[in-house]
C-alpha cells in the first residue's frame, strides 16, 4: 500500500481544519496517509483546534510556530523537512480533497514511475454555499512527457493546476528542492514547472481530484491591479526556471520569447479590453502596455493586441464600448477566451 504524506498549512483558518482533515484521513481508502498540520503562529485559536484533532487520531502531527514564518517556509518545513512518504500533498487547510483523490493519484504515480507528480481536476466552491457534486470515477489517466507539458506552460504562459489537486513523488520533491521564497504570489506555477523539468506528468481523468475555496484571501488577481500584478509574477516564474532549469531544457531561448510573447498578449489585450468595456478609469491600461514593453521591447508593437488597442484609442473610451459589436478584435476575441477556457477545462492541461 502506497504512503501519502498530506501537509496542511494553517494561519488563521482553523475553523476549517477539522473539515479539510476528514477529507484525508476519513475519505481516501486504500492508501495509507499521514498528515502533519503546521499552525504559522496564528492569533486564534487554529493552534488549539489543530491540537485536539491530533489528540484524537495518531495519525495527525501538529507543529506550531511561535513567530509568523510565512506560508513559503510553512511549506518547505512540511514537504523537505518531514514528509517521508512514498508521495507528497500540500493541501491549504480552507481545501479539502474530494473521496478517493489520493487512491487515484497514487496508483498512477504507482504504474508510472517515469511521472513525477500527477493532478487531475479541481472544483471550485464559493465559500459559504454548499460542495459541488464531484465526480470520484475515473475513466483512465495519461502520462505527459515533462518537457512537452512544460512547453505548453511557456506558449500559454499560465498555469492550468490550481494546487490542491497535486500529489507528488516525494523523492523529486527532494530532488528539486522547495518553494522559492523570491515567489510569494507565482510559487505554485514555478514549482509544477520545475517538476516537469525532471520527471514527466500524471493526469487523472474523469474523476475530480480536490474543492478549492474561492473567498476573498484568494481573489486577488480579481480587481485589475492584482492582475497586472499575476503577469508580473508569472514572468519572474518563467524566467526562475529557465535560469534553475535551463541546462535540461533544450531550446531555452525560443521558450522565453514564447513565454514573454504571450504575457504581453495578455497584458495588451486586458488593456484593450478596457476600452471595449468602459473601464479605462479602472483598468491600469498604461501599466500594463509598459509591462508589455518590459516582455518584448523589440516587437510589442508588432502585435496584433497592439494594434487592437491603438485602433481603440483613437475611436476613443466613451465611444467604444457602442461599437463593440462592429468592431472584429473584439468578436474574435471573444471567441478565443470561450475556446481557450472549453479546451483547458476538457484536458486539463
Amino acid at each position: 500500500m502506497s504512503t501519502v504524506s498530506v501537509v496542511i498549512p494553517c494561519y488563521k483558518y482553523g475553523h476549517f481544519l477539522a473539515d479539510c482533515v476528514k477529507s484525508v484521513l476519513d475519505e481516501q481508502e486504500g492508501v495509507d496517509v499521514r498528515v502533519l498540520i503546521i499552525d504559522d503562529a496564528s492569533p486564534d485559536d487554529s493552534a488549539d483546534v489543530a491540537r485536539a484533532l491530533a489528540a484524537a487520531d495518531p495519525r495527525i502531527e501538529v507543529r506550531v510556530h511561535e513567530r509568523n514564518q510565512g506560508h513559503i517556509a510553512t511549506y518547505n518545513e512540511g514537504l523537505l523537512e518531514w514528509a517521508d512518504g512514498d508521495y507528497v500533498a500540500l493541501l491549504s487547510a480552507d481545501d479539502r480533497l474530494v473521496p478517493g483523490a489520493l487512491v487515484r493519484a497514487a496508483a498512477l504515480l504507482d504504474a508510472h514511475p517515469e511521472a513525477g507528480f500527477a493532478y487531475g481536476r479541481p472544483l471550485r466552491f464559493l465559500h459559504g454555499g454548499p460542495l459541488p457534486a464531484a465526480r470520484t470515477r475515473s475513466t483512465g489517466s495519461v502520462v505527459y512527457p515533462g518537457r512537452w507539458w512544460l512547453d505548453r506552460r511557456f506558449r500559454e504562459g499560465t498555469g492550468c493546476i490550481t494546487s490542491p489537486e497535486v500529489v507528488v513523488r516525494s523523492s523529486l520533491q527532494r530532488k528539486v528542492g522547495g518553494y522559492d521564497p523570491e515567489l510569494p504570489h507565482a510559487g505554485d506555477i514555478e514549482m509544477w514547472m520545475r517538476l516537469a523539468a525532471h520527471a514527466d506528468v500524471g493526469y487523472v481523468q474523469g474523476a475530480d481530484q480536490a474543492f478549492y475555496r474561492v473567498h476573498g484571501d484568494n481573489m486577488s488577481t480579481t480587481d485589475f491591479g492584482g492582475q497586472l500584478d499575476d503577469l508580473r509574477q508569472r514572468l519572474v516564474a518563467f524566467d526562475s526556471v529557465l535560469v534553475k532549469c535551463g541546462d535540461l531544457l533544450p531550446g531555452a531561448d525560443r521558450l522565453a520569447l514564447a513565454a514573454r510573447t504571450r504575457l504581453a498578449r495578455y497584458a495588451l489585450r486586458r488593456a484593450y479590453r478596457a476600452y471595449d468595456r468602459g473601464r479605462t478609469a479602472v483598468v491600469p491600461v498604461d501599466e500594463l502596455v509598459q509591462f508589455a514593453a518590459e516582455c518584448l521591447p523589440d516587437g510589442y508593437t508588432s502585435l496584433g493586441e497592439y494594434r487592437a488597442l491603438r485602433l481603440r484609442r483613437r475611436i476613443g473610451p466613451g465611444v467604444m464600448p457602442y461599437l463593440q459589436p462592429l468592431v472584429l478584435s473584439a468578436v474574435a476575441d471573444r471567441g478565443r477566451e470561450w475556446l481557450w477556457w472549453r479546451s483547458w477545462k476538457r484536458r486539463g492541461i
